[in-house]
């Protein structure tokens, strides 16, 4: 090393003060950005290894925390699953509380405008299969309840208890193939009703003469001994002409939906055919606003008939014949007729009686030729 250093000393010495003179050139020159060259060179050679220093610091600090931190997360995230779980399912039960609390006041508001003694049940189960017309309610004999009793909805009739046990009842719906029971229509028209085993229902033995509309609602007729007349069962989707009975589908409107709740007739009762159908709800309709050309506010709190000129001369009729105790199509033959010259119609509806006038005014061409012929007023012949 020492031979070496002797053979190379000129270089060497030169070397070194070359070097020395760059540093001290870059120690008092700078670059156009006002910065010393050495201070360029000392920053650009220590930034690549104060990167690497600090990545590899950084990462480690790093991943040590977050590896805490995501401990502690993974746990608050479980309790979070958890208590939502728990939320989900007190939703759902609150909701099946109001439904059913829903269900119950329905129940019992339809109980008390319904003369019959009914006993409130509850579908716990359904027959073998999936298309099965059976279902299992949570009443029994030791309720009072007996084979071949009614079961209703506030919508319309579902079956009949086709077998009654000390616990609870099988009751067979009015879709199953072997249901019948006697109906009639708001028309009159009376008719078997049977199921089929799909959701519609069949109309049978009604004459090919009869007339039966599509939309048309049927009640039970309470010929059957199983259901009080009265009772809505469905209303008509399609009728067919045949020989010698028409073909009449029928949809029962208690089974539109889900079927949880109902109601076992106990006592029957006959009621009257209701005059609206079950979907008919008053609607309410507010007075227009000042200006806009509508009726006056103050007339429309006059009371009399509302609706078409129809509905206003319907009415009318029934009201002369309230008045003089006349009860439409109950009165036996011969009864005498209400008096229909003190109706009260409308005026400017159809039906509105014309005040009399002169069978034939002076000013009529006709009497005016018969009396320049010398006849006598009024166009009458001698």
């Amino acid at each position: 090393m020492e031979s070496l250093l002797n053979r190379y000393r000129n270089i060497t010495v030169l070397l070194l003060v070359l070097m020395a003179q760059l540093v001290l050139l870059a120690v008092s020159a700078k670059n156009d950005q006002d910065v010393r060259i050495i201070r360029v060179w000392a920053v650009t050679a220590v930034t690549p290894v104060a990167r690497i220093v600090e990545g590899i610091r950084g990462g480690s600090t790093g991943f040590l925390r977050n590896y805490v931190m995501l401990h502690d997360t993974s746990e608050e995230n479980k309790k979070l699953h958890a208590e939502v779980d728990k939320l989900r399912l007190e939703n759902t039960f609150l909701k099946n509380e109001l439904s059913t609390a829903d269900r119950a006041k329905a129940l019992q508001i339809f109980q008390a405008h319904t003369q019959s003694k009914m006993l409130a049940a509850k579908i716990i189960g359904m027959g073998a299969g999936l298309n099965s017309n059976i279902r299992l309610v949570d009443r029994g004999t030791i309720n009072g309840v007996q084979r071949s009793m009614g079961v209703v909805t506030p919508e319309g009739i579902v079956g009949k208890v086709v077998a009654a046990y000390p616990p609870a009842s099988h009751v067979q719906l009015i879709t199953d193939a072997e249901f019948a029971a006697g109906v009639v229509t708001k028309s009159g028209i009376r008719g078997t009703l049977k199921g089929q085993g799909t959701p519609l229902c069949k109309l049978d033995y009604v004459p090919f003469e009869d007339k039966v509309d599509v939309g048309e609602w049927v009640y039970t007729s309470g010929d059957d001994r199983l259901f009080p007349r009265g009772f809505v069962v469905g209303q008509v989707k399609s009728v067919r002409p045949a020989q010698p009975f028409k073909e009449i589908l029928v949809e029962p409107t208690a089974l539109r939906g889900s079927l949880e709740d109902v109601l076992i007739i106990v006592e029957g009762v006959h009621q009257d055919i209701p005059d609206a159908p079950p979907s008919f709800q008053p609607v309410y309709i507010a007075n227009p606003p000042a200006g806009s050309g509508g009726p006056n506010p103050a007339q429309s709190q006059q009371t009399g008939p509302t609706g078409t000129e129809a509905d206003k001369i319907h009415a009318a009729y029934k009201a002369v014949g309230e008045s003089q105790n006349h009860d439409y199509g109950d009165n036996p033959i011969g009864t005498k007729p209400p008096d229909f010259t003190k109706m009260n119609v409308p005026a400017g509806s159809p039906a509105a009686p014309q005040k009399p006038g002169p069978a034939n005014p002076a000013g009529d061409p006709a009497r005016r030729s018969n009396q320049a012929a010398g006849g006598p007023p009024g166009g009458q012949d001698r």
